[in-house]
């Protein structure tokens, strides 16, 4: 019933079209949006002021020095776990040279959290797979070229994917999108043998001593990752360039 021409998008920012797949729109041409019950209905904020709080007394945020947000660098997992650190380079044949990077699985490019990708559309988009991108400048530390199978590995876990070598990814670091799907062109991994390895193969979940301070207004430990921490989307893992005779 609604059409949007790209003359359409030139003149002015359009808004999307209500689908089942994400609607955008909730009601009545309005978009989602957040604290609307709290402004709009007067209901009291889930904190001790019932307002939005930035500031806490709880004791334990005290003695850590985060009554008020503040940056904390990442973990130095080289330290902590013995891991090779970020840039970490160790020369050699393709096959056998390896890097260090800093291995980031951000939100799907085509998806939100899952989607199946066994579909024309998606596989000319998705290139069919699992994918790691890296930057041309690691991609060349390893002798990997665009396209090529690539292995991950850490004191995690293993994943063996197709590399996307792209000039927009930073020197040091990869992504691999979550959720990708794993019912087509997932090898076994050349060095355990195994069949398996999803973007959350490497990654591991950091409890801080803060995340389980519950029963204290707005504070509820709860499964999975108590945020605003994204930790376990932050961590080292190391690559090479493995076999392009895969198995699956």
């Amino acid at each position: 019933e609604k059409k949007i021409t790209y003359q359409d998008t030139v003149l002015q920012p359009r808004s999307v079209i209500t689908s089942p797949e994400w609607s955008g729109s909730e009601h009545g041409g309005r978009r989602y949006s957040a604290f609307v019950q709290n402004v709009e209905c007067r209901k009291p904020w889930h904190t001790l002021t019932g307002r939005p709080q930035f500031y806490v007394d709880h004791d334990w945020m005290m003695d850590m020095g985060e009554s008020l947000p503040i940056f904390r660098p990442p973990l130095d997992l080289a330290h902590i776990y013995g891991e090779r650190p970020v840039g970490d380079h160790r020369p050699g044949q393709p096959g056998q040279a390896e890097v260090a990077v800093r291995y980031l699985t951000i939100h799907n490019k085509w998806a939100i959290h899952s989607q199946y990708y066994d579909n024309p559309y998606m596989l000319t988009l998705g290139r069919g797979g699992q994918t790691v991108w890296m930057s041309p400048a690691d991609a060349e530390k390893i002798g990997v070229r665009d396209n090529e199978w690539i292995e991950a590995k850490n004191r995690n876990g293993t994943v063996s994917a197709r590399a996307v070598v792209s000039h927009r990814i930073p020197e040091g670091t990869v992504f691999m999108h979550h959720a990708q799907d794993r019912q087509i062109n997932t090898p076994l991994n050349e060095g355990s043998g195994k069949r398996g390895g999803t973007h959350n193969s490497l990654t591991r979940i950091f409890i801080k001593p803060t995340h389980l301070a519950g029963g204290y207004a707005q504070f509820a430990y709860a499964f999975n990752y108590y945020g605003p921490t994204g930790n376990n989307r932050d961590e080292v893992t190391v690559i090479r360039r493995r076999s392009q005779e895969v198995q699956f």
